[in-house]
């Protein structure tokens, strides 16, 4: 194969402000991409993955300046042409398909417009050739109904087919080099199965090179052809993906693996559960939604009757894709978004539905933690006074023992005490995700509800919080409501699970027991999709009758039937499309809302699918 893209003895510098010293980020990072080939570029947070990504598209961050070496692209050199040259590259010879579509596209434009703009504007095609490669990119990416999901605005598809969108609009002009840069990282597994498919069809179809950005060695394995490993700016590993898999030699790489999907450790039987404990927080029939209420019920109901509970000093999870409801329960435990009906109650008494008119004392025991550690805290303060504040609010502490308590709190989330001068922009993220942990301890609450706390986070990171949320719950006492769409995570620290559908409870239990069959269908389904270290996965996993109905399937919204009825390969035609899942116990508190027998729900998952390899 002859050599596409050269990055030769490549150096970046970077500064966070004006007035600092230039600090190396790229140190002489050497390697060559060939016409047709996958090459990943995988790494913890701070490594260089996406700086030298973006470099190849002869773009420096803001703050970022090159200080040498070359990135030759088809024999000319991409870092001495003029802006003129390098615009006429980028997005016809080059693309880019990004981490976050959202922020991607334009919300005022429709996507059809958005994605032939791109080969109208490089005059590789006409508006209406540039309209039929949209099609049928759109169709090869397996979108429902091309034609019509094209002419629709960002806000109103899902984040899946936004991001398949942002590379039917990256393929558009038919560039010969794609740069993916964390295009899977924020979805959840079914959606990432679809994608990840998607992405492969299309490298295969378009026969462009690419250059794969993750921190994730699972998802890599499936679409790479090479890896890279970076630390620190530099290269510590390549090799062809079977060898880096099998038999990596670098220490770090070993530890990225280790980190990336920690094998599915199942917790002994005879772990408290709900009903046999006493629950600090009990959730009953809570329905709620957006919109206008009609009739008591809002206009776009997003939970229907969750019955959910959280004994004391104990980890629940909870569980589901994207859009089936985890984050809208978190901020209606919270009372950010007042519940249409139903009942929230802390310690037995009830909770007011909406968070202005709880007393203090009820908002200290309930503390929420948000996704996105970068824009949770105001830039203008410092960190000690981001502590200093809830110490004041809740507890009423006097100025020199607050002092005191915020270095004990950022030696609990094990952070110098000297973060307490500094200001979020000069924290990591996940530095500033311990410092919302910290926050939210300050109050001493009794329940701490953590909203996809590490989705936001690489891999290695994302797992020294979640060891950070085992020893503070062991230190403190405290409840923890974990709410996530990454099976490993939950299952690695909670003691029960909850599994939503649709704002649905489909499943609930001991994660023993939710873990291990019998399950509902729907859980099969998340622990099929969950992406093992293996070349081959990817297919293998596609190929089972549990994923052939697409994960973007439309969730039936009737108040009759089962709202899984549409994807599930155990459905009965004329009871589960019109009859309510009736409620099956088992020992423990284990709940399953379906109409088949617990014997046609026992169907094993091997070892090798429920552990990483």
């Amino acid at each position: 194969m002859t050599t596409l893209l050269k990055v030769k003895d490549l150096k970046i510098e970077g500064r966070r402000t004006p007035r600092s010293p230039y600090l190396s980020i790229v140190r002489g990072v050497s390697f060559d991409v060939a016409r047709g080939e996958v090459v990943a570029l995988i790494g913890e947070s701070g490594a260089g993955k996406s700086t030298i990504a973006l470099a190849s598209m002869g773009y420096a961050k803001p703050g970022c300046r090159f200080s040498g070496g070359e990135v030759i692209f088809e024999g000319k050199s991409i870092l001495n042409m003029s802006l003129e040259e390098k615009r006429a590259i980028r997005g016809a010879s080059i693309s880019y398909v990004a981490q976050s579509a959202a922020a991607s596209f334009n919300p005022a434009l429709r996507i059809d417009d958005q994605i032939t703009e791109v080969s109208v504007v490089h005059k590789t095609a006409t508006r209406a050739e540039a309209r039929a490669r949209m099609i049928e990119m759109a169709e090869l990416m397996q979108l429902p109904k091309p034609a019509e999901i094209v002419k629709k605005y960002p806000h109103q598809v899902s984040g899946g087919q936004l991001q398949r969108l942002m590379a039917v609009m990256a393929t558009n002009a038919r560039p010969d080099l794609l740069v993916l840069d964390e295009p899977t990282t924020a979805l959840d597994v079914t959606t990432q199965i679809e994608v990840l498919a998607s992405f492969k069809k299309t490298l295969q179809a378009s026969g462009a090179a690419a250059i794969y950005v993750s921190h994730d060695l699972a998802v890599v394995a499936q679409v790479a052809d090479r890896i890279i490993v970076l630390f620190d700016g530099k290269v510590v590993e390549e090799g062809l993906t079977e060898q880096i898999l099998h038999n990596p030699r670098h220490e770090y790489t070993r530890k990225l693996m280790a980190a990336v999907r920690p094998p599915i450790k199942l917790r002994e039987p005879g772990a408290a559960t709900p009903s046999t404990q006493d629950c600090v927080l009990r959730c009953s029939s809570i329905n709620a939604g957006y919109g206008r209420l009609r009739d008591g019920k809002p206009a776009v109901q997003i939970l229907r009757s969750v019955d959910i509970a959280v004994p004391k000093a104990s980890a629940v999870g909870i569980i589901g894709e994207s859009g089936c409801g985890k984050s809208t329960l978190a901020r209606v435990i919270a009372g950010l978004l007042p519940a249409s009906d139903g009942d929230i109650r802390l310690n037995g008494k009830p909770l007011a539905p909406a968070v202005a008119d709880r007393s203090r004392e009820e908002l200290r025991r309930v503390q929420l933690v948000m996704q996105m550690p970068d824009v949770a805290f105001n830039p203008l303060k410092t960190i000690g006074q981001a502590l200093d504040r809830p110490l004041e609010f809740y507890l009423g502490m006097p100025a020199a023992e607050r002092q005191k308590r915020v270095a004990e709190l950022l030696r609990m989330v094990e952070l110098p005490e000297d973060f307490a001068g500094r200001r979020p922009h000069a924290l990591s993220g996940g530095q500033k995700q311990r410092v919302n942990l910290a926050r939210a301890l300050a109050a001493n609450p009794e329940v701490v509800i953590c909203d996809e706390v590490t989705s936001a986070l690489d891999a290695v990171v994302g797992a020294a919080i979640v060891d950070l949320l085992k020893k503070l719950q062991k230190q403190t006492g405290i409840s923890l409501l974990f709410i996530s769409h990454d099976l490993n995570l939950v299952a690695s620290f909670t003691d029960y699970v909850v599994v939503l559908y649709g704002g649905m409870v489909v499943e609930q239990g001991p994660v023993s027991q939710v873990l291990a069959p019998p399950y509902h269908p729907y859980t099969h389904l998340l622990l099929l999709s969950v992406p093992k270290m293996r070349s081959g996965w990817l297919e293998e996993v596609r190929k089972k009758a549990a994923l052939q109905a697409s994960a973007s399937s439309t969730v039936e919204l009737g108040l009759e039937g089962c709202l899984f009825y549409k994807r599930c390969p155990k459905a009965i035609a004329g009871i589960c499309n019109v009859q309510t899942p009736p409620l099956r116990r088992l020992e423990n508190g284990h709940v399953i809302a379906c109409h088949r027998d617990l014997s046609e729900l026992s169907e094993p998952i091997s070892q090798s699918e429920t552990a990483a390899a």
